[in-house]
């Protein structure tokens, strides 16, 4: 039976340059990057190497990047840095954030107090921004966080704008680029951002290398102590080999950004294509949303919805009714419930994530499957 995958959101597979790299490593740059011998010192190199590598695609300052196993221990670090060391006093986010940020934010409220503020959600799944700069308008030294594009349903924000009306007001910008970096372009020397975090295994790199863009004017305290790795800021020899694994996958990731999203924006599109000609009364949740991502709404009947990733999965198709994270939970998303009615929600709503390993057939071979159904 053919196996397709098409869950790329939750992770993605493993480039085989990626795979060829990092063997490399193991078995050459195996010493420990803090030791003074020449193991030691090759073991560095190729670490300071993979840092000044993400920092100039990502346009930044090397210090200004910090290695860490992947964005929610980032995302935690940040948070709760920024309360606890720079006195953040009030946190703006929405009810659409990933739970790495939604629960931290949660801890933050219960252990130190601070006041959260919701940013509106438009029906179409996007942020209002009309709201965001009325509560901006409070009193008291805040922090923004909002993610760049929705892991469920895609929807993009507008970095660029949120982080001007940020600055006009003196707050701190905080942006989850889970789903975005390596896949689409950010110039952090352009950018109106104060932190951003990252995990490789998003953008066809491996599980458990991840970093934290901090801006230099922004200083955080430890997140682990211990030795003087990462700059003191997160003690414990780092994991080389998944770091230059991690610098591979986005150099390779943006050298091939216009040819890989031309391919899967056509894909999408003839996803969408096929499912409406067969499921008429289907529904795309979200409005301008990312090129790899689709969350569509299916008229299947709701004791049909218990049973459809099942089904799927039986037929060797791989798709997500949301976020990998909250997949046994048997609450419905807490993104979807936002935007959709109730009897929307008792219905079965699908992600599919693409990569430029997808193919048309792949598409085919999911509707007949949901037809099948």
């Amino acid at each position: 039976m053919k196996k397709i995958y098409l869950d790329n959101a939750a992770t993605t597979s493993l480039r085989q340059e990626v795979i060829d790299e990092m063997i490399t490593v193991l078995q050459n740059d195996f010493g420990n990057p803090s030791s003074t011998h020449s193991y030691g010192r090759s073991a560095k190199t190729a670490l300071e190497t993979s840092r000044k590598s993400i920092a100039k695609m990502l346009g930044c300052a090397a210090q200004e990047l910090i290695f860490t196993s992947n964005a929610t221990e980032a995302s935690n670090w940040i948070l709760k840095s920024a309360v606890r060391d720079l006195k953040i006093e009030r946190i703006i986010t929405s009810k659409i954030e990933h739970h790495a940020t939604l629960y931290t934010v949660k801890h933050l409220q219960k252990m130190y107090g601070i006041e959260v503020d919701f940013v509106n959600i438009l029906p179409s799944g996007q942020i209002d921004i009309t709201n965001l700069v009325e509560l901006l308008s409070k009193k008291g030294k805040t922090l923004v966080t909002l993610m760049h594009v929705n892991n469920e349903i895609g929807t993009v924000l507008d970095i660029e704008k949120v982080g001007r009306i940020c600055e006009q007001h003196h707050t701190l910008f905080h942006c989850d680029t889970v789903q975005s970096v390596g896949k689409t372009e950010l110039n952090l020397h352009e950018l109106p951002v104060d932190f951003i975090v990252a995990s490789a295994h998003k953008f066809h790199g491996p599980k458990g290398a991840g970093f934290a863009y901090v801006k230099k004017t922004n200083v955080l305290q430890p997140m682990l102590y211990g030795g003087e790795q990462e700059k003191g800021l997160r003690a414990g020899t780092e994991a080389v080999h998944q770091v230059v694994g991690m610098a591979k996958a986005l150099e390779l990731g943006y050298q091939n950004l216009t040819e890989e999203r031309n391919y899967i924006s056509d894909l999408k599109a003839y996803c969408i294509e096929r499912l409406k000609a067969n499921f008429p009364e289907i529904k795309v949740n979200g409005e301008a949303t990312f090129y790899n991502i689709l969350n569509v709404l299916l008229p299947f009947s709701e004791e049909k919805t218990a049973m459809i990733l099942f089904n799927l999965d039986m037929k060797g198709i791989a798709v997500s009714r949301g976020s990998a994270c909250q997949s046994g939970s048997v609450k419905p998303s807490h993104v979807l419930a936002k935007i959709l009615s109730e009897e929307e929600l008792k219905k079965p709503s699908l992600r599919i994530s693409f990569s430029h390993y997808n193919t048309k057939s792949d598409i085919d071979e999911l509707v007949e499957g949901l037809k099948g159904i």
